[in-house]
């Protein structure tokens, strides 16, 4: 009898282990579609065998807990190629707004056309100019050269307006990215703590799904580095080493206003604002083009503002009016702006001439004053002033070469920053594959390892019904039995 109830035993703990692995595919089939899921597989281990008589025996198997199929070096590569795509993904983002100022298309509630006309706009004012020489004591086309200066001047404010515009778009998006970003490493100290007391030396399952799904969308928001700790805990920094979370303490991320610009600090103050810059994740792109991609083309756009207005100030002043006094500067310009240092010009600069008699289209006969020439008819001035649009006045390139270069480059490094994401993109889909091929749940597999498991689970139940039968013939000793 003690044979019997030993089979009695092993059929038992074949039947909870059957049970118990069941109960994992199922857990899986449920969990398909639920992001950061990792695949759970039953673990199988033989119990101890008895011995009878000298014989060893096996008694059977159980199931003694779950395994979640992970790659570790996987969910890292994963964990850096997605700060990587999302940085350009919001770079490209903001720098497509930024070129849609200058390429004439418009978003919602934004008009671009006057950023975009700036290219139009010095073509109008410049052959305003070229008309009036032409007929320099007409007063409509003096009026007109007023007009388009007034336009030209018009629309650089606009662009300048835009830009800074976005930037504080960008600034906004930034303080509230890194909120996201705090919310995320509160939440993974904790997980830290639940697991280093559930599971310290061996996997946690859903509880690590949770920790690593945290990591994930961490990584879109900002550059971090993990580092395992004892007891299955978690260390992450920033990629410039900044500490972000130590076992079950989260240090948040902070931000302050320098000159009406975010900076960010860490838990001792230290700025990394350049660090969250370089590491990655959506912030590191919103500020790249904070504070790279918007300040060069706001930096070019004021270079053009400045040297147009600046030297036809210069070449103006240079000529007689046409009241015979010395000509007057066209446009404002902020009074602390140098050719070597131009900031503010596209945003500040004005027409503050209101009377076209004084436009001075008449030039300068040497010791002659008021100049002696050809009087109204003198346009000698106006042809100088006429000839800047094709001179290097913008860094040794013309205004018209300097406003199409700089929106040539500002496409180039977009089509550039697109086909990086492109292929980053390309490359993070891989790794999801990858990742999906090891973690994923496979209905198909599960349905194979259920049937699998359902004839295990019947077979130990025969075995119960044999067994049965067996004891009826051993307590009928004489009666003949038949069993199936």
């Amino acid at each position: 009898m003690a044979t019997i109830g030993t089979a009695f035993d092993i059929a038992t703990g074949a039947l909870d282990a059957d049970q118990a692995a069941l109960d994992i595919v199922a857990n899986n089939t449920a969990n398909v579609n639920t992001p950061g899921y990792t695949l759970e597989t039953p673990t199988w281990t033989e119990n101890d065998t008895a011995s009878v008589g000298g014989v060893n025996f096996g008694m059977g198997v159980q199931e003694t807990g779950t395994q979640s199929q992970r790659d570790r070096v996987l969910e890292q590569a994963m964990q850096q190629q997605t700060q990587t795509e999302t940085a350009s993904g919001a770079r490209l983002t903001a720098l497509d707004q930024m070129q849609a100022i200058f390429s004439g298309a418009t978003s919602a509630g934004t008009d671009t056309s006057a950023a975009s006309g700036i290219g139009s706009d010095l073509s109008s004012f410049f052959d305003s100019l070229s008309s009036l020489e032409a007929s320099p004591a007409d007063d409509s086309l003096r009026q007109s050269v007023l007009s388009a200066a007034g336009t030209l001047a018009s629309d650089f404010n606009g662009a300048a307006a835009q830009l800074e515009g976005q930037r504080q778009s960008l600034d906004e998006q930034s303080t509230s990215v890194a909120g996201q970003a705090n919310s995320l490493l509160q939440d993974i100290a904790q997980l830290n703590v639940q697991i280093e007391s559930v599971s310290p030396n061996a996997d946690a399952g859903t509880l690590e799904d949770q920790r690593q799904q945290d990591l994930t969308d961490l990584s879109q928001l900002i550059g971090i580095r993990t580092v395992p700790t004892e007891n299955n805990g978690l260390t992450v920094t920033t990629v410039g080493g900044a500490l972000l979370v130590s076992e079950g303490q989260a240090y948040q991320v902070t931000t302050g206003e320098d000159a009406g610009v975010t900076h960010f600090f860490d838990a001792e103050g230290t700025d990394i604002t350049s660090d969250l810059t370089a590491g990655g994740g959506q912030l590191g792109g919103i500020l790249t083009t904070r504070d790279y991609d918007i300040p060069q083309v706001e930096s070019s756009l004021d270079a053009l503002a400045y040297a147009v207005g600046s030297n036809l100030n210069t070449q103006n002043e240079a000529g007689w009016d046409q009241n015979g006094a010395a000509g007057t500067a066209i446009f404002s310009l902020p009074a602390n702006a140098t050719g070597a240092n131009p900031a503010g010009s596209a945003a500040q600069i004005a027409v503050i001439m209101t009377d076209p008699s004084k436009i001075a289209a008449a030039g300068t006969v040497p010791g002659s004053t008021p100049p002696s020439g050809e009087g109204p008819s003198d346009d000698s001035n106006l042809v100088a002033m006429a000839n800047l649009e094709n001179a290097g006045i913008v860094n040794g390139t013309s205004p018209t070469s300097h406003f199409s270069d700089m929106v040539t480059s500002l496409g180039s490094l977009t089509s550039e920053v697109s086909s990086e994401n492109t292929a980053q993109q390309a490359s993070l889909t891989q790794l999801q594959s990858q990742i999906g091929s090891i973690s994923g749940v496979n209905l198909n597999d599960e349905a194979a390892s259920l049937e699998t498991l359902e004839q295990s689970y019947e077979a130990a139940s025969k075995l119960f019904t044999v067994l049965d039968q067996v004891m009826v013939s051993a307590l009928n000793l004489g009666v003949q039995e038949t069993y199936s």
